[in-house]
């Protein structure tokens, strides 16, 4: 039984969105004003429910819902998409019995298309006739797209004033690489929290997990994660040993919905993880981590379960990180493989075999004595990749 929040409701509706009897619209209803606060796209073209949520959270950090749909992505749909959007969020404010600007929406599906405005209205009635009898891994079920699996993670931590429940869902196969990646990640607590200090939680958090994975070096239009706090559990988090173990587990359920999708990956079959450290910044660790990790050639290698550290060594060297080549120190799953400018004298092929074989492959990467580092996780490459993206609209 998962573990939820105190003080949220859950629908879900077959709206017809892409296909019929399939549930494409899920809601998340606080039953009390919520602290809200989200992270972003930083792709130019920003989908209208982006925009919406965005403008919408500069006006207040309070919300009650979060309405999300599949099929449909409502991104380079221009004015008419954002007239669209706000009229969404009118109706399902009816449906939920909340004010329009309380609620945050956020949409998955097929760039261009402008909504199906006339299926909202009688998915709405279905939502409120759901509302309460859904369970949250409906709601996650629902935002599917080219997922394999739903993705739900539900953890508690226990603070000085009592227990507070974290819970995580997303969704995100393919067009992942955030900063902020196509991903929908929501995360509810019922934690009482001050506005300022739940939106910096979620940064934090959001640049450790969800800014730190790739499948395919593509950041959608629609990226969103959006967190909700409604102090349900009466548990007040201010005192800064409070806020560390809350900042801690919500970190953990980011993370853990973060491995989840790189290994939900299209066509995945590996997850790659991908430590750099001693660069000269963290920056410039990340833009290292980040060159290897979209590699083609390093994730052909990977799907193939060939030990080609010359491709890693060769991204590291075009990634714009500074480095003395002699300084670097390869490592896979903990293998020494490359030192001073040359590989290990021993069979590396024989050695690595069983290690490209696991699910799970560490690569660790020493470029200097400098105090930047990062971690990435990172999917291969694959033919059902290819396949799945090809037929992606018909």
């Amino acid at each position: 039984m998962t573990m939820v929040p105190k003080g949220y409701r859950f629908a879900v509706a077959a709206a017809g969105f892409k296909k019929a009897d399939r549930n494409d619209l899920g809601l998340i209803l606080s039953i009390g004003p919520a602290v809200a606060a989200g992270v972003f796209t930083t792709n130019r073209f920003q989908a209208a429910p982006v925009l919406v949520c965005k403008a919408q959270l500069a006006e207040s950090p309070v919300a009650r819902a979060i309405v999300v749909n599949s099929g449909q992505a409502n991104a380079c749909t221009g004015e008419e998409g954002l007239a669209n959007c706000r009229v969404t969020q009118e109706i399902i404010a009816r449906a939920a019995r909340v004010q329009p600007e309380e609620v945050l929406p956020a949409s998955t599906g097929v760039i261009g298309a402008q909504l199906k405005m006339d299926l909202w209205e009688p998915a709405a009635l279905k939502l409120a006739g759901c509302l309460g009898r859904a369970t949250p891994m409906d709601v996650a079920k629902a935002m599917m797209t080219t997922d394999s699996f739903p993705k739900l993670v539900a953890k508690s931590v226990q603070l000085s004033g009592g227990e507070v429940r974290v819970l995580g869902m997303c969704k995100g196969a393919g067009m992942i690489c955030p900063t902020m990646a196509t991903m929908l990640g929501f995360v509810i607590c019922d934690v009482d929290i001050e506005p300022k200090t739940w939106r910096e939680m979620l940064t934090f958090c959001a640049d450790r997990s969800f800014n730190a994975l790739t499948v395919d070096g593509d950041t959608s239009t629609n990226d969103t994660v959006i967190a909700l706090a409604n102090g349900a559990s009466r548990v007040r988090a201010d005192s800064k040993a409070d806020l560390e173990l809350l900042r801690q587990c919500m970190l953990e359920v980011c993370q853990e919905l973060s491995y989840r999708i790189v290994q939900d990956a299209e066509g995945g079959t590996k997850v790659a993880h991908i430590t750099v450290s001693g660069a000269k910044s963290h920056p410039q660790a990340e833009a290292a981590a980040r060159a290897i990790g979209n590699s083609p050639l390093v994730k052909t290698a990977l799907f193939g379960c060939d030990p080609n550290w010359g491709r890693i060594v060769a991204a590291l060297g075009r990634s714009g990180a500074e480095f003395e080549p002699d300084d670097v120190v390869l490592k896979i799953g903990g293998i020494l493989v490359f030192e001073k400018g040359q590989p290990a004298p021993e069979d590396l092929d024989a050695l690595l075999a069983p290690v490209m074989r696991h699910q799970d492959v560490k690569i660790e990467l020493t470029i200097g004595p400098g105090r930047g580092t990062f971690t990435l996780l990172a999917s291969d490459l694959t033919k059902r990749y290819v396949e799945i993206n090809a037929d992606y609209r018909t």
